[in-house]
């Protein structure tokens, strides 16, 4: 038998949501970490590896896609591209048909880079993912899929 805390949400209904938003929030926070040591050998923040993983798919963005993309303010992401143009690893570029815009590119460094920040996250997910199997990962991912599918529809369709 159920037990009810109200009228309307039996509580073992309740103590499930209230555990699975627990572990989503804990499994997030300990990968932030986890990376961050990970990528700190290699002098690079987690938010700047995001940027330039968003540039190695689409390179020449503009700042306020990279902004819109990072969910960044565009003071934030000009922090980011500016302490990453310092390093050399990136450049800005005026828009070929608006001035207004920049648009910033990968240099050829940070290409290596890349590549090692990739081989450090594939090691990490290989010992997160340790003792999952196939099976267990996709049913994982098809979940969290629809999870962040229901989330974006609720944010861009729900009256506040």
């Amino acid at each position: 038998m159920t037990q009810t805390t109200d009228m309307s949400v039996p509580a073992t209904t309740t103590d499930w949501e209230l555990r699975l938003g627990f572990l989503i929030h804990d499994v997030s926070r300990l990968r932030r970490s986890a990376f961050d040591r990970c990528l700190k050998p290699l002098n690079v923040t987690r938010s700047q590896w995001w940027v330039l993983a968003y540039l190695s798919r689409e390179d020449g963005m503009t700042q306020s896609q990279l902004a819109v993309e990072l969910d960044l303010g565009k003071v934030a992401i000009g922090g980011l591209i500016d302490r990453l143009e310092k390093s050399g690893l990136v450049r800005r570029q005026a828009d070929a048909t608006d001035r207004r815009v920049n648009r910033v590119f990968l240099e050829p460094q940070s290409k290596q880079l890349i590549a090692k920040m990739r081989k450090v996250s594939h090691r990490m997910n290989e010992r997160i993912l340790n003792g999952l199997g196939e099976a267990e990962l996709e049913a994982t991912a098809l979940t969290l899929d629809i999870m962040k599918h229901n989330l974006l529809d609720y944010l861009n369709n729900a009256e506040p």
